[in-house]
């Protein structure tokens, strides 16, 4: 029976549109070096404010993937 592990790492995503933009860039670019990505976990939200108006969104996410074993 194999037994599988799994890391987690945490990214902070950034969007000019949305907090769903964030986390979505947060993803892409874990997925640009890491497979088997498994599970995100949006762990807080907050936003970027210039002259009273919100200008940048982000999303600090938890990312799981599978360790590859021997």
């Amino acid at each position: 029976m194999s037994e599988s592990v799994y890391k987690i790492i945490e990214m902070v995503g950034a969007s000019t549109k949305s907090w769903e933009d964030a986390t979505q860039n947060a993803i892409n670019s874990a997925g640009l070096s890491l497979r088997d990505l498994r599970i995100a976990e949006v762990e807080k939200l907050d936003l970027k404010i210039e002259d009273g108006k919100g200008t940048l969104y982000r999303a600090r996410v938890k990312l799981s993937f599978k360790v590859l074993s021997d």
